[in-house]
């Protein structure tokens, strides 16, 4: 299987499940799950009048006070519901998450994994179409969306798995690794005899110029994959962007004709689910599986039972138990000191990628229950952030190149301008602000920040994920990418639970935006610790001594 057809399977899913996260995990799930709960909700703090008809529109005037909804013996605010349930979701992703690592880094199963979780989460969107607001079961709706959840955040790890072997086999990368296996081999080995020290000393001009060759080339095949995997990365991520936009286009013709009812809400996610399935077709014909699969010398000699597995002794409850086991290997101090700077990283991961996902879920839920913005509106920001991350995924690479730029300072200027825009929502308390413009209190503002958002957005999250394959050890990317999901998407239910007790307390979300600021600050002298070279040394030398054993 040449590489080409591998790459376009790979960017085919890109395609496929990127459409998910655009139009219904950042859009049109947060302001549905709040829209199910508000259809079923009460005006507090009477918690007698209903707070919107049985046929819910979302440019309907909002009536004024809180809407609360009766979950159990609790009421909660029906913002808060939304958040509550995605925070859900993501640690039952993070469990699944934890227990399939294995699975994705066995050669037969990488592709199973990856279009099963698929399908389950995509038939999860689909089903949302036939659930009405107004059902006795629509807090079904809640467990529609932790399914589909957590099959894209099971797949992507699937997914990402590919990646760190797509990048070494590609054409440019090929060539420098041809070039540096050359040289090494040509390179002479000396043999200095003690008599002979004084006369090397003196005399090292061939020795040394054979090592800087070496060492050259050496650094040319690193900076060449690097930015390989890079640009594949940004690449995958501008064209699942771009899949996202055109169904965001679709999509906001239902949700205008029916004025933002609750159906067409449902139909907007629905809708993504069809796509998901659909686009994932190409990736069951073109992605390698078994023996084809994308392996490494060193990932070969990993699975050198797959023939074992495929007789049928391969057994999924003991790798599931092994995926914990290993995790828990993983997590070692002594392991996380032989690889300090892939934790690094991974701490800062930890509160970037939730500081992320809760901005843009926050922004929604604060557009459509603060300032009351139409439906209409709300999917053009949706259709704005991802146009301008298409942008911006294309921008930052142009500018690396031009300035020699590593991943690490990108992604570190980056963060600073992020972190402008929940500081920005926050001059909103300031009382000679409150009704003008400024501090995120009119609707103009939240399309200024949508492109400046998306704009840095796109870019960070290419640039994150390709600076992370930078500190994998060969043969144990799905594990590591495994553990990568878990501080990504998955950590993601500490930020929303936050958020969320934050709105139940003080009953203005706004206040959640300094939580935000200083999340993405605490992160930044972490992230800026992690020695890159020392790293990839760290990776490259590294082996699991548990890896045979209980692969």
């Amino acid at each position: 299987m040449v590489f080409r057809q591998k790459y376009y399977g790979w960017l085919s899913y890109a395609f496929a499940s990127e459409v998910f996260v655009i139009v219904s995990l950042t859009l049109f799930l947060p302001i549905c799950l709040e829209q199910f709960a508000r259809d079923n909700g009460y005006l507090s703090p009477d918690n007698v009048e209903r707070c919107s008809p049985e046929v819910s529109r979302l440019d309907d005037d909002l009536p004024p006070g809180r809407c609360v909804v009766e979950i159990g013996w609790i009421w909660i605010d029906s913002a808060s519901f939304s958040l509550y349930v995605f925070s859900a979701s993501v640690l039952l992703q993070a469990l699944t998450v934890i227990s399939v690592g294995g699975i994705a880094d066995h050669p037969p199963h990488r592709k199973i994994l990856l279009l099963s979780c698929a399908w389950a989460g995509a038939l999860a969107a689909i089903f949302f179409l036939p659930l009405s607001s107004s059902s006795p079961l629509w807090f079904l709706s809640a467990l529609l969306a932790v399914i589909a959840n957590v099959g894209f955040g099971t797949s992507v790890v699937a997914m990402n798995a590919y990646l760190p072997s797509l990048a070494r086999e590609s054409p440019e990368v090929a060539i420098a690794y041809a070039e540096l296996t050359h040289a090494e081999e040509s390179a002479p080995v000396l043999e200095i005899e003690a008599d002979d020290i004084n006369e090397a000393v003196v005399q090292p001009l061939v020795r040394n110029t054979m090592t800087d060759e070496v060492l050259g080339l050496k650094t040319r095949y690193e900076n060449e994959l690097s930015r390989t995997t890079s640009r594949m990365s940004s690449f995958g991520i501008a064209l699942g962007y771009s899949a996202g936009i055109f169904l965001l286009f679709v999509a906001l013709i239902p949700v205008t004709m029916m004025k933002g009812s609750t159906f067409s809400l449902r139909l907007a996610i629905s809708l993504s689910g069809i796509w998901w399935a659909a686009f994932s077709i190409p990736a069951l014909v073109w992605l390698p599986s078994g023996r084809n699969s994308l392996l490494s010398d060193d990932e070969d000699a990993i699975w050198v039972d797959t023939d074992a597995a495929a007789a049928g002794k391969w057994s999924l409850r003991k790798e599931i138990i092994a995926a914990w086991k290993r995790l828990g290997g993983m997590l070692r101090w002594s392991e996380i000191k032989r690889l300090r700077n892939t934790f690094k990283f991974l701490a800062a991961w930890f509160l970037l990628s939730d500081a992320f996902t809760t901005i843009t879920s926050t922004a929604i839920l604060f557009a459509k229950t603060v300032l009351n913005m139409q439906p209409s509106a709300l999917i053009l920001i949706g259709m704005i952030v991802p146009l301008s991350g298409i942008l911006g995924s294309l921008f930052w690479p142009r500018i690396q190149r031009r300035y020699g730029w590593s991943n690490q300072r990108i992604l570190l200027i980056l963060l600073v301008l992020a972190s402008l825009v929940p500081a920005y929502g926050c001059l909103g308390f300031i009382s000679v602000l409150q009704g003008r413009f400024g501090g995120l209190t009119t609707q103009g503002e939240m399309f200024g920040l949508a492109v400046y958002f998306g704009f840095v957005l796109g870019a960070f999250n290419g640039y994150a994920r390709a600076f992370y394959a930078e500190f994998l050890p060969p043969g144990e990317e799905a594990r590591w990418y495994g553990l990568f999901s878990i501080t990504d998407k998955s950590s993601s239910f500490v930020g929303p639970l936050i958020v969320g007790v934050i709105s139940d307390l003080t009953g203005n979300i706004r206040y959640s935006f300094f939580f935000l600021v200083f999340m993405i600050w605490a992160a930044i002298p972490v992230l800026k610790s992690v020695n890159v070279d020392q790293g990839r040394r760290d990776a490259q030398s590294y082996k699991y001594s548990s890896v045979r054993g209980t692969s």
